[in-house]
C-alpha cells in the first residue's frame, strides 16, 4: 500500500513509499560473498544462482545421506576453512550458507555477515521490498479562451522529480531511512530552492 511518509513545510513536495511487487531476487542479481546450497526435498527454487558455489560438487555426492548436512558442514569447516550456517525455516527452503576463506577475509564478523545475507533473502522472499518517490505539486490552470463554454477549475497534481526515486530496497526500515535521507538532501538542494 502506498504511503506518504513526509511532506515539505510548504506542502509542495512529498515523499511516497510503496511496496515493489516485481523486485528481482537479490541472490540472482548481485554477486555475493556467501554461497548457498538449497537442501533437497524443498518445494522452493534454488536460492543461489551459482548452484551452490565452489563446494556444490561435494554436496551433490553426499546429499542423499541421512546425515548429509552434518558431514558437509564438518567437511566445509575442516577441509576448506569455511564458516557455515544451516538455515531451516517453516516458510522457505532449507539451506546451508557458507563463506569461503577469501570471503571471510573481506568481512569483520563472518557469521553476522552470513546472517545478514540470510535476512536479506528472507525479506525479499516474503515481499518486503520497497521503493520511494519524491513528488512535487504541479498546478494546472484552465485555458478559458479556447473553450469558453467549458468551466474548468484550477487543479493540482503530483509529478515525480527526476532524481527523486529509488527501488529494490529490501526491508521497510532500510527503505524508509534511505527515502528520508534522500528527501532531506533534495530539500536542501538547489533544485528545490529555485
Amino acid at each position: 500500500m502506498t504511503q506518504i511518509i513526509e511532506t515539505s513545510d510548504d506542502g509542495r513536495l512529498r515523499l511516497r513509499l510503496e511496496p515493489q511487487t516485481d523486485a528481482d531476487n537479490p541472490r540472482t542479481v548481485y554477486d555475493h560473498l556467501t554461497h548457498v546450497i538449497t537442501l533437497p526435498g524443498s518445494r522452493y527454487a534454488d536460492v543461489d544462482k551459482s548452484g551452490g558455489g565452489p563446494l556444490a560438487d561435494g554436496w551433490r555426492r553426499i546429499q542423499h545421506r541421512d546425515n548429509a548436512v552434518d558431514i558437509f558442514t564438518r567437511w566445509a569447516r575442516t577441509s576448506h576453512g569455511a564458516v557455515v550456517i544451516e538455515d531451516q525455516t517453516h516458510d522457505g527452503p532449507g539451506t546451508i550458507w557458507y563463506l569461503m576463506p577469501k570471503g571471510i577475509a573481506e568481512v569483520i564478523e563472518p557469521k553476522e555477515y552470513i546472517r545478514s545475507e540470510i535476512a536479506e533473502y528472507r525479506a525479499w522472499a516474503s515481499g518486503e521490498v520497497y521503493g520511494y518517490i519524491i513528488e512535487r505539486a504541479v498546478n494546472w490552470k484552465p485555458v478559458t479562451d479556447q473553450y469558453a463554454d467549458v468551466i474548468v477549475s484550477e487543479r493540482t497534481t503530483w509529478e515525480a522529480v527526476t532524481e527523486g526515486s529509488c527501488w529494490d530496497l529490501i526491508t521497510y526500515e532500510l527503505a524508509e531511512r534511505e527515502a528520508r535521507n534522500q528527501f532531506r538532501t533534495y530539500l536542501e538542494s538547489s533544485h528545490y530552492l529555485t
